[in-house]
């Protein structure tokens, strides 16, 4: 006799957990740009402070024990809501120098810590999401759950311009022949939200 129970099949769980990672994105960015205020508010009163940005990215990477060197882009954004603390929302895709059809896509999310000295903004980041893994000869493409840690460094060039410096060590859980440890390092350029 067959068992009848209400299971949803293997494939349909990462679906699952991709829509409802894009979910809490979209919502944690809608509540970050609704607080920003319409008009120029002191420091002290204001709901938090924005910088989105873009850069590249350089990746050191090994599957089935072969180093990889990989370079591409990416999207950041963060938010500050109180002194010292805030939230990160990172995107990296970075593709194979070798072989081109090998690539790295990641979403990330989660807390910083921050520091003011004058113009640089020192930080830590412990960040999860999830990793898109293409193989060679696009044999598969398969996304893993990543947990994060990183920090770096945001220097402000401008008032409304800051150059920065990242560093991740990413930790992909239960990829194939043990778990896959990607080092990323960002060079990027941000819009900084002010009154």
């Amino acid at each position: 006799m067959q068992d009848r129970t209400n299971r949803v099949p293997a494939a349909i769980e990462p679906a699952r957990e991709k829509r409802l990672l894009t979910l809490w994105v979209i919502v944690t960015i809608l509540l970050a740009v609704r607080s920003i205020p319409a008009q120029s508010i002191p420091t002290a009163t204001r709901a938090g402070d924005l910088q989105i940005g873009g850069g590249f990215s350089f990746a050191r990477s090994a599957y089935n024990f072969t180093p990889l060197h990989l370079i591409g882009g990416s999207f950041y954004t963060t938010f500050a809501w109180k002194h010292h603390w805030g939230g990160e929302f990172d995107f990296h895709h970075v593709k194979g120098t070798a072989d081109s059809t090998v690539y790295e896509r990641t979403y990330e999310i989660g807390p910083r810590f921050f520091l003011v000295r004058g113009p640089l903004n020192p930080y830590a980041k412990a960040m999860y999401g999830r990793g898109v893994y293409n193989f060679s000869q696009n044999r598969a493409n398969l996304a893993y759950n990543i947990y994060t840690l990183g920090g770096g460094l945001d220097f402000a060039v401008r008032r409304s311009i800051d150059i920065r410096a990242d560093y991740e060590y990413q930790n992909w859980a239960g990829f194939p022949l043990g778990t896959l440890h990607p080092s990323l390092i960002t060079l990027g350029l941000a819009y900084h939200f002010h009154e």
